[in-house]
Order: structure tokens, then sequence, then C-alpha cells
């Protein structure tokens, strides 16, 4: 008894740590550096948030460690912070600073907790992206405001709130911003989204234009081409327009913001690294070697400002192979499952680091910083998005878009199973299945960040693979007047409700005890259905039970709290008929076939929930 109450706590707090705590990290790690003090207070935040809680995790779930490590992301990223370890055997300082080994640590658990996230909460990753990317478009428009009233030539914006403390520095958040929004626009269909993109994505460049960095530009340049590239639609085509008039434009009326800092002794900086690294080409200087770079006016950088070229002097070419190897896989995924509207803006986000770091940076591993929106947050991104897309948490099949004529040449003779007072909400087409179409909600919702046919299809896809049956799926429709569509082969069956209402008395009890240990299962294995009553669970013809109407359901990375367990039988105790059979006629029938798989104590709840009305 002890060790199931052990248990019980253990999965109420790694569902607490996930569901709630992670997500909080990722709000804050994205979005404080416009609003702390200083850098300081955001490694304590993404500790205390992020990292140490996904340590925990990890080591409260050593499957989810072995699950993190089947990404060849996560490998190589192990495989090169061991490399850059190794090379303190021959550091000429020989320091002993413990921070040299948290570094790689708690970028790694930035890998795991983004896995974690995106696998067990991915619902939230677009609420949050966007949280982050208005907190970041309020600052900037603020920090545009006050550099415009004291502007005066050659004044450059640093970011006046937060710790944004550079020009160069704080252009590396607001281009990673000025990708999403960009990406919005791309991707978006509803015309209000956009409305609202397309001024915040000019803020966001003037904002990267105001701090007269040069490297943000290129950097916007590359994920541009790669973001028409892997999305190939109508806007890529408008996209590649902007991009050509707009360096046109800055040529011909603003032409000192590329001409008149010259090359910023970056091609002398580049000359003297690759003398360094020729004298230790293969195995490098060391991760903790310091590095000093006196240009010709005696002016002393530490920065060879260039990623690839400081991951080429501080641990040589066989720790810049597994480096090469995450920036071009993390492209491939991208290319590869474009198909995912997430997929393309990691994706685009890793391609904008990559520009920025041609000729920006050069520390190999740090603690969370400007930096970390260049590689490591986008690589992160990925690992988590193919983690999720693996256990069928993140949808792998197309939304298309159908239009008007082709909708209504798809519902050409189909039957009306449900409607309401807007139209039909459930048809039988003529080859037999079904269309479930969902109205569109308001551009603020949850629906509007997550469709409820996407919903519909994901949590049909990971039923399955937890063994419980739910429609298979054939496809998904985005319609003309911002509705959106799944169409799915049905269960072939009757609803438990009917079945039960075909039986006698006897065989009843018997049905409703199986049905007892079917929902026992369902709550041991984390699904949460919230509309869960007879008449969504279907008795099929092989006898086996399986769940239709899928949309409002929830699966947790555990079994579910006693609290959701009594939730769920409220639910059904507001249909008279079903409260009749389950609660009052049967009762004891239910208890037992939910007692043959639940715990004593779950099963204890629930009598207690019933027997209090």
């Amino acid at each position: 008894m002890h060790s199931k109450r052990l248990n019980y706590g253990s999965n109420r707090v790694f569902d607490f740590l996930v569901l709630w705590i992670l997500p909080v990290g990722l709000l804050l790690l994205l979005s404080a550096l416009f609003f702390v003090g200083n850098r300081n207070v955001l490694h304590r935040i993404f500790y205390i948030l992020f990292s140490v809680p996904t340590l925990f995790l990890l080591c409260m779930r050593p499957r989810e460690f072995k699950d993190l490590l089947r990404e060849p992301l996560a490998i190589a990223f192990l495989a090169f912070s061991a490399w850059a370890l190794t090379s303190l055997l021959w550091s000429p300082e020989h320091s002993t600073d413990t921070d040299l080994f948290k570094r790689p640590l708690n970028t790694f658990m930035l890998f795991g907790g983004c896995g974690l996230l995106l696998h067990y909460r991915n619902e939230l990753f677009k609420p949050i992206f966007f949280s982050a990317a208005v907190i970041a478009l309020v600052v900037s428009l603020g920090n545009l405001v006050e550099f415009a009233k004291g502007y005066s030539p050659g004044l450059r914006m640093i970011g006046g709130l937060g710790a944004l403390d550079n020009p160069l520095l704080s252009s590396h958040l607001f281009g990673f911003f000025t990708v999403y929004w960009l990406y919005v626009c791309m991707t978006t269909q509803r015309m209000k989204v956009l409305w609202f993109s397309v001024p915040a994505l000019a803020i966001m460049t003037m904002a990267v234009l105001a701090t007269g960095s040069r490297t943000p530009l290129v950097a916007l340049g590359l994920a541009i081409l790669w973001m028409s590239f892997v999305s190939r639609n109508r806007r890529s085509a408008l996209l590649i327009s902007g991009m050509i008039l707009g360096t046109v434009a800055l040529l011909l009326f603003y032409p000192e913001l590329i001409t008149e800092r010259g090359t910023s002794f970056r091609l002398e900086l580049w000359s003297i690294s690759l003398q360094l690294i020729a004298e230790h080409p293969w195995i490098g200087h060391s991760y903790d070697s310091e590095l000093y770079l006196t240009v010709s006016d005696g002016y002393q950088l530490r920065e060879p400002h260039s990623f690839a070229l400081g991951v080429l002097y501080y641990v040589g070419i066989i720790g810049f192979i597994p480096w090469a190897f995450m920036l071009g896989w993390g492209l491939y995924k991208g290319l590869q499952q474009r198909a995912q509207p997430l997929f393309i803006l990691a994706s685009s986000l890793l391609a904008y680091g990559i520009g920025a770091g041609l000729t920006e940076g050069g520390g190999i591993l740090s603690r969370p910083k400007e930096h970390w929106f260049l590689l490591w947050i986008p690589l992160a991104i990925i690992t988590g998005l193919s983690i999720a897309q693996r256990h069928r948490s993140l949808l792998r099949m197309p939304v298309q878009n159908l239009k008007t004529a082709a909708f209504e040449q798809m519902c050409n003779n189909a039957h009306v199973i449900e409607a309401d007072g807007l139209g039909p909400k459930v048809l039988r087409l003529e080859d037999g299945s079904f269309l479930k179409l969902f109205r569109p909600r308001r551009w603020y919702t949850s629906g509007s960040f997550n469709p409820y046919s996407e919903r519909f299809a994901s949590n049909s896809e990971q039923l399955r693979t937890l063994g419980i049956p739910a429609p298979d799926i054939l496809g998904l429709y985005r319609l003309s007047d911002a509705s959106s569509a799944v169409a799915y082969t049905p269960l072939p069956g009757l609803t438990l409700r009917q079945a039960l209402q075909s039986l006698d008395s006897s065989l009843r009890e018997s049905l409703v005890e199986r049905f007892g240990r079917f929902m026992a299962q369902l709550h041991e294995r984390g699904v949460y259905f919230r509309s869960l009553h007879l008449g969504n669970v279907l008795l099929m013809d092989d006898g086996e039970f399986g769940l239709i109407d899928v949309a409002d359901l929830r699966i947790y990375p555990s079994s579910l709290r006693y609290a959701l367990r009594q939730r769920n039988l409220r639910h059904m105790q507001r249909y008279p008929q079903d409260r009749n059979w389950l609660f009052e006629t049967h009762f004891e029938q239910l208890v037992k076939g939910y007692a043959s798989v639940a715990s004593p104590a779950a099963t204890a709840k629930i009598r207690e929930q019933v027997q209090s009305l």
C-alpha cells in the first residue's frame, strides 16, 4: 500500500512539472531578456523552472531519457559535449571551474525539456511562442518610440528595457521574433491573424534595422530563402519579391547602413583565427582555453565572430563534425517534415541562427543568453518536435486547403448524421467515410491555435498507439469559411447506450461490468475524455469498446489523479438514462469492473463520488 501511495505521489509530481512548470520555464526563457534586469536573473529562471525540473523528470522516468537518446540531434550534442569536456585534458589553463561542466548539462536539459513539453503538452507550444512574441513586440515598439525621440545620425538602438545592453546581441532577439512573425504571415489562413501579424513583422524588422547591425540582415535573408523553399506556396513568391525590393531600397536610400563600417575587422579576425586553428587543427586548443585576437589598430577581441571558427578553435575538426551534423540534420528534418508548420518555424529559426553565426559569436557552450536563440533553442525545438511526432502527439498528416467547389463535390449525396443551428456537423459520404466539421473559433481562443479537427486526428492516433480503438483518420481539411474538417473511417458497432437499451437485465449487468473495466483502463493510461458518456463509447462488432468524437480528450503523462476520475463520473451522471444504468441499477457491477484494473484507493474515490450524490 505504501508503494502504491508513493507511486501515485510520484505521478502527480511528474505531471505537475511537465504540464505546468516546463511551459512557464519555456515562456520565460524566450521572453525574460526583454524585462529582467540582467542575464543572471535569466540564468536563475532557466535553472529553477526548466533545467532542474527536466533533470528531475528524466531521473524519475529513465525511459524518457532513453527516448531522448533515440534522437540523432541529442546523440550528436552529447558527442559534441563529450569531446569538448575531453579537450580539458590538454587545456593550458587546467581550470577547475565546475561551470564548464554545468553548461553542456544545462544545454542538454534544454533538449530534454523541449522533448517532454512537446510530447506531453504540445498544445501549449503555439500559445507560449505567441505570448513571448507579443512581449517582444510590445517592448520593441516602446524601444523604437524612445529611439526615434532621441535619434541622431550614427546612433544604434540597444534595447532599452531588460537585460539587452548591446546592439548586436539585441538584434539576435529582434531577428528571432521577426522570423516568428514572418512564419505566421506565411502560414496563417485567417485574415484577422494576418492583419495583426503584418504590422508586427514590420515593427520587429524596424527594430532589427534600428540596431544598425548587418549580421541579422544576412541572417534574415537566409531565413527568408529557407522559409520560401520549404513552404512553396504563393506567399513564397511575394516574400522573395519583398526581400529583393527591400534590399534594393536599402542600397539606394540607406547604403551607409551596409558600407559605413566596412568589414568591422571581420576579415582580419578570421585570418588570425585560422592561423591559430592551424596550430591544432584536429583536437583544438581546448574548451576552456583563452582566445585573444588583436586587430591592426590594437583593439583586442575575444571572439572570432564566427561560430564555425570558434568551434574549430576550441575543439578542432573532431568536435566540428558533430556540431556541423546538428545544423545539417536540423535543416534536413525541417525539409523532410515541412507538412507540419512547426517544423517550418523551427528550421527557419535555425537557418536564421546559421546566418547570424557566419559573422557573430565564437563561444561553443555558454549559459543562457542571446546566443542561445541562434542555435540551441531552434535545435532543441526540432528535437522536441521529432519526439512528439514519433509518439503521434504531433500530426504527420498535412492539412489540405479545400475550396468551396471541391467541398461541395465531396459532400455530394452525403447523408447528414448530426447538425446544429449553423448546419451539418457530421456527414456520411458516398464512400462510407465520415466528415466531421468544426466551426471557426475566435482568434484568441485555444481552438485558433490548435484547431479541433487536428485535435480529433491527433487524439485518434494516440489512442490507437495505446491500444484503444478510435477512428482511422483519412484526411484533414481547411475550408474557405475558416472552418476545419476531418475525414475518418467510422468504427463498426453501436453506441453503448444503444447496446444497453437492447439487452435484458442480466446481460446488461455483464456489459456494465466490462464498461467499468474499460473506463479504468482509460484512467490508468492517462486518458481523460471530458465528454465521456455512453453515447461516445462504442461497442464494436468484435465485442471490444472504442471511443468516438474524441476532439475533447487529453492524454496525461501518468494515470489520472482521483479528482479527474471523479469529474469523469460527474459528467456521466448528467445523463438520466446513463445515471440509472451505471450509478443506480448496476452500480456494483460498474465498481467491480473498475476495481479489476484500478487501485483500491481509486475505486474507493469512485464509490465516494457516487454515494455523495
